[in-house]
């Protein structure tokens, strides 16, 4: 019966699946391309869009090794469980392939009952060999995978250590690049005195959004053309659409988007910066212009990047959001338990279209 079982289970179990570890080794690949990206990108003359893409490498380089980590403990874990569970299966397996690897073949193939009985013997073992052959490839694919998984788990500190020291130095460069820069237009130059009292006099962003409106000077971008297909400013989640209600029962005309802690906020259309910094309860502001009479607030930044009446492209940094990223160890631990990354931080996106707030929804493409 005990022999009818393994033949079972021999013909039965199911086929053994690829490996997520690939990715997270992609991954790693990916986060030095990043590295060596950061070095050259201080001698290129377009060092704030080098940058942007360095910034951008690591991040998703990170964000991909993350997962991935967090795929290759669960297989582990899985592979892991399957192996102890199937133990005893497992041992009688190398017990038959131990045994028929020493006995010569042709005592294999003999019967007591004599011709019939062996020609029935070498039958049923002609039907069975494949069958162990399979099994006994399947359980040492599992095992060279078990292996790769510790492996990657053993290396993965020094990569996520280096991925996030990397990422942390493209982010100042790119700080120090952008504080450098002189070769955008600019559209006009700020009135402080005028930004002063308008921020005084205001105390509600409605009111400094108007404020702004009535002092816009003619001319800049359009991006009426490309309206209803702008990708979001930061790569994130809409957690709260237009005019829902938080927990607390309060509904803004805006929506909210949450992001991984230190994300990179970028305009996706050429746009002019009207604003730049501190406004009320709304943390670091940016207020863009990408069309006339438009405009896009972004609030709950913790660092803005830019300068009142500059004209940015397309794909330029305005931002970074806050937030504290997790060490290396951390991160391992976070994976090892099974949990991704998580987007602690929120960005508030408010679209104005002449003196009134408009659904975001009519200009950015978001599920």
């Amino acid at each position: 019966m005990r022999g009818l079982a393994l033949i079972g289970w021999l013909l039965a179990a199911p086929a053994f699946a690829q490996t997520p570890a690939e990715d997270a080794l992609s991954a790693a690949q990916n986060l030095q391309e990043a590295r060596t990206a950061l070095e050259t990108a201080s001698g290129r003359s377009d060092r704030v869009a080098a940058l942007t893409q360095t910034v951008r490498a690591y991040e998703d380089g990170l964000a991909a090794l993350r997962d991935g980590l967090r795929r290759a403990a669960i297989r582990q874990r899985t592979l892991e469980t399957d192996l102890e569970a199937r133990s005893d299966d497992v041992a009688r397996l190398l017990g038959v392939l131990q045994t028929m690897g020493r006995a010569p073949a042709p005592i294999l193939l003999l019967h007591p009952s004599g011709p019939t009985g062996t020609a029935r013997s070498g039958m049923m073992l002609a039907d069975v060999t494949p069958a162990l052959q399979d099994k006994a490839a399947a359980l040492r694919t599992q095992l060279e995978e078990v292996a790769v998984l510790r492996g990657l788990q053993n290396d993965a500190l020094g990569i996520l250590e280096d991925g996030l020291s990397g990422a942390q130095a493209a982010r100042t460069a790119l700080s120090a690049a952008i504080a450098d820069r002189t070769d955008l237009p600019r559209r006009f130059s700020e009135d402080p005195a005028q930004t002063a009292v308008l921020l005084a006099s205001s105390e509600t962003l409605q009111a400094f959004a108007s404020g702004l409106a009535d002092t816009q000077a003619g001319g800049g971008p359009d991006a009426s053309t490309v309206k209803g297909a702008i990708p979001l400013p930061v790569d994130g989640q809409v957690i709260r659409r237009f005019e829902e209600p938080d927990a607390a029962g309060i509904a803004r005309p805006g929506i909210l988007i949450a992001t991984a802690p230190r994300a990179l906020v970028t305009t996706p259309v050429s746009a002019t910066i009207r604003y730049a910094g501190p406004l009320l309860d709304y943390g670091n502001v940016i207020i863009l212009e990408p069309a006339a009479d438009v405009m896009w607030v972004l609030a709950g930044l913790e660092q803005v990047f830019g300068t009142v009446g500059q004209i940015v492209p397309d794909g330029t940094p305005v931002g970074l959001m806050g937030g504290i990223i997790a060490d290396a160890q951390g991160i391992l631990t976070e994976s090892a338990q099974g949990s991704a990354g998580q987007r602690t931080e929120t960005l508030y996106l408010e679209v104005r279209d002449g003196q009134g707030a408009v659904n975001p929804a009519e200009w950015f493409a978001f599920q």
